[in-house]
């Protein structure tokens, strides 16, 4: 497997872009009181951001897709966000390997 250069500066830019959006945020915001309405949509921006990641997987109709789908909602149900992205990201891989 060979490593494009164009791959590696465009997930390096991606980093920098992300990176710098959260700096951005945190020197905004940092001399702020914010409102506790304004704080829980903050906190659910991140379940969001997963939502539209893994949404267009749902038109399709693999059934590891559909699967891993339902073991990340009820991930997300009953767990904080990293656990649920660590879960839904291994449910996804294991399942597409092995169905």
């Amino acid at each position: 497997m060979t490593v494009d250069l164009w791959t590696m500066l465009t997930i390096a830019a991606m980093g920098v872009v992300t990176y710098s959006t959260r700096l951005g945020g945190f020197l905004l915001l940092r001399n702020r009181h914010l409102s506790p309405r304004t704080l829980a949509v903050l906190e659910a921006v991140p379940g969001c951001v997963l939502i539209s990641v893994i949404a267009p997987r749902f038109v399709a109709a693999k059934p590891a897709e559909l699967l891993a789908l339902a073991i990340t909602l009820l991930a997300a149900w009953r767990l904080p966000l990293l656990p649920t992205v660590l879960i839904s990201i291994v449910a996804t891989g294991l399942l597409r390997h092995f169905l």
